[in-house]
């Protein structure tokens, strides 16, 4: 299986490596049009059109541009490849003219913003996701299958004149023999990990914080991210909060030490202006793996991932006073944060394990 994606492979995609290492009836390979900072891959099975020279950046630009790249091609051909899965709309877009000289049926697995963000003039996209928007029938027509991370995602393709015979829901699994309680809870500490974009919303967090410290002085903001917005949002925290901490972009393994620590996670997803929003979160799968309450706004696809009031609250978009007093809520009740985290950590084993989701992604 060539599993495609254009830039391989970003530190927030662990969901992708993850998969991929989960899967027993195939043998797996990466493919893109480059490596970035990120994830490590097996050299051996990584292949891409640039190597980062100038010859391969006109290689990826013929790529993008005409679906041409031979090299990549004869690399593919010689493995005898059964299926290409590209994941993200756009990639499963490039990625078309490939599986067609392959002769291979291309599935494509849409994550978030390939799906939801349909307003140009509010999105900071690029050229690629623009002429992406401008051909998507194409892609509509000629790939064989389509896979939506939720419920929320396959009504937003189906929207969009998806055919509803081709989109499927499959949720992503999340690894909890990794992701799984070691030492616990160690200290009042609300967990944010995210990018510090718009999106995620965590200036409404920084807000619902500094209420939530004038009860519980102890509590404290752990950032873990890196993004646009992030001086910014220092500055709204040194300005209202009294404890906190931006920990920047971190790998897998600290993200996790933080998520055994915390006592309650936060990720206070909006809608944005373009129509960018969460599709699941699989980061909230991940937390209450951990056995973690969550808190966040209901927008998007996050109902799927945090039954309110079984594992988590809900609050509504935008309503960080809401959110400050679920926060709250579960700070001073410890009984009621062990309750949510055992039945987190349970409905993640029953509907959302890596195992049990890569195998029905195999039948697939």
């Amino acid at each position: 299986m060539v599993i495609y994606c254009g830039h391989l492979l970003y530190l927030s995609e662990t969901f992708i490596r993850s998969q991929a290492g989960a899967l027993r009836r195939f043998a797996p390979v990466y493919a893109g049009s480059r490596r970035v900072p990120g994830l490590d891959l097996p050299l051996e099975t990584t292949y891409t059109i640039s190597k980062g020279d100038t010859e391969g950046r006109v290689r990826e630009v013929l790529f993008k541009l005409f679906g041409i790249a031979p090299n990549l091609e004869q690399q593919l051909r010689a493995l005898d490849p059964v299926l290409l899965h590209a994941h993200f709309g756009w990639d499963g877009f490039r990625a078309l003219p490939l599986a067609q000289r392959l002769n291979v049926p291309l599935i494509v697995t849409f994550h978030g913003s390939d799906a939801t963000v349909t307003d140009l003039r509010y999105a900071k996209t690029y050229y690629g996701h623009r002429r992406y928007l401008a051909n998507k029938g194409k892609l509509q027509k000629e790939a064989s299958l389509f896979l939506a991370v939720s419920e929320f995602i396959r009504r937003k393709l189906l929207e969009q004149g998806f055919p509803d015979d081709k989109v499927l829901v499959h949720y992503i699994g999340v690894d909890t023999k990794i992701f799984s309680p070691q030492k616990g809870e160690s200290a009042p500490i609300v967990l944010f990990v995210g990018r510090l974009v718009e999106r995620k919303g965590a200036s409404y967090l920084i807000r619902a914080m500094a209420e939530v410290q004038q009860e519980h002085p102890e509590a404290e903001l752990v950032l873990i991210g890196e993004g646009s917005l992030r001086r910014d949002l220092e500055s709204q925290a040194k300005n209202s909060l009294r404890r906190y901490k931006f920990l920047g972009a971190q790998n897998s393994e600290v993200v996790q030490e933080w998520m055994d620590r915390a006592a309650v996670f936060c990720a206070p997803s909006i809608t944005t202006r373009s129509g960018e929003t969460e599709a699941f979160g699989i980061v909230f799968a991940e937390a209450q793996a951990f056995q973690k309450p969550v808190v966040s706004f209901g927008s998007g696809g996050i109902g799927e991932a945090v039954s309110h009031g079984e594992t988590g609250f809900l609050a509504p978009e935008r309503d960080w006073q809401v959110l400050a007093k679920y926060l709250a809520t579960l700070l001073q009740n410890p009984d009621l944060r062990r309750k949510f985290g055992i039945a987190g950590r349970q409905r993640i084993l029953r509907l959302f394990g890596l195992e049990k989701q890569t195998s029905a992604l195999e039948r697939i």
